[in-house]
């Protein structure tokens, strides 16, 4: 019996089944931000923040994951090996993404392939600070003690490579001073031996130092910039030392393959949680500074700053401790 055309394909969609389902909308489950660091320091406080903030706004969870160690290696090699999926992001500061590249020869994941650019969140001042002890109220005087007494005095970072590091190690290059490198897993593992006096100095992310600063337990001897939370606090340049640019961003990056439309999704949500009144507030309060990339302008950003830390870490022939 001869079928006719329209009952074959009857027959065809029949076993095809039923149309294909609708992706599910994002996010549909806990998304999970990796934070290369420990708990306390300027990024994870930002993760956290951001975090909550998008919590709220997209009525799902967002969950901090601190993975510190190896100068934000350890948890930038777990987010790139991540599924692409958008339910895992790396939320980092410059180390990770930027600087490492030119630091480590044999990098367990490539920061330009591996990672999709999505946020460059917020800008974070650092301010040199010494503990009460330290015979120092200037940077001038900081610098003369490292200089006749090259060694002698201590400042912790959160690792080789870190602003926070390269910082120094560039105010050294500039001024002839020498000073002991301490580092740590992160700033929030090295404020505790900087405000008990184990380590002479340091140059944190104004976020992390502003509220024992305020205490008087560190004092502070020059910012990156100025900030109205710490008025009269000079600036590198003012404190004799113009042209050092140094400085600490706290980033939002996806795995490679994370479909376009969630991290152009993520990135706009992400600015719309900055501009809430809730979460401007306290990162004014915290001295961060927001910053409102599209992925393509923090992708453009990201490659001009790769080539400036290189610049520095070729000059200064700085290595992994």
């Amino acid at each position: 019996m001869k079928r006719s055309f329209g009952s074959a394909v009857g027959i065809i969609l029949a076993l095809a089944g039923p149309p294909a389902q609708a992706q599910e909308a994002w996010p549909a489950r806990p998304v999970k931000f990796i934070v290369p660091s420990s708990p306390g320091g300027g990024t994870d406080l930002y993760a956290r923040q951001l975090a909550q903030a998008l919590s709220e706004s997209l009525k799902q969870q967002f969950i901090v994951d601190n993975r510190p160690g190896a100068s934000g290696n350890i948890g930038a090699e777990a987010a790139a090996k991540s599924a692409p999926d958008g339910y895992t992001f790396l939320v980092t500061a410059n180390p990770a993404i930027a600087v490492n590249p030119s630091l480590y020869k044999n990098l367990p994941y490539n920061a330009e392939r591996d990672f999709t650019p999505v946020a460059r969140g917020v800008v974070a001042p650092l301010v040199i600070c010494v503990h009460p002890s330290v015979p120092a109220r200037t940077l001038a005087e900081l610098v003369a003690l490292g200089k006749r007494e090259p060694g002698k005095l201590s400042f912790g970072s959160a690792g080789t490579g870190s602003p926070t590091f390269l910082g120094i190690r560039m105010l050294e290059e500039v001024s002839g001073a020498k000073f002991l490198h301490v580092p740590f897993k992160g700033i929030g593992n090295m404020m505790p031996s900087l405000l008990g006096g184990q380590l002479s100095f340091a140059f944190p992310d104004a976020a992390v130092a502003l509220a024992h600063i305020r205490a008087g337990k560190l004092i502070p001897l020059a910012i990156i910039e100025h900030a109205p939370q710490l008025p009269t606090v000079p600036t590198l340049a003012e404190a004799g030392f113009p042209g050092l640019e140094i400085y600490s961003s706290f980033s939002v990056v996806a795995p490679s393959g994370t479909p376009p439309a969630i991290v152009k999704r993520i990135s706009a949500e992400i600015a719309r949680a900055m501009k809430s009144p809730g979460l401007a507030e306290k990162l004014e309060h915290e001295t961060l500074i927001p910053v409102f990339d599209t992925p393509e302008l923090f992708a453009a950003h990201l490659k001009k700053e790769r080539a400036a830390w290189e610049a520095v870490i070729r000059r200064n022939a700085i290595v992994p401790d």
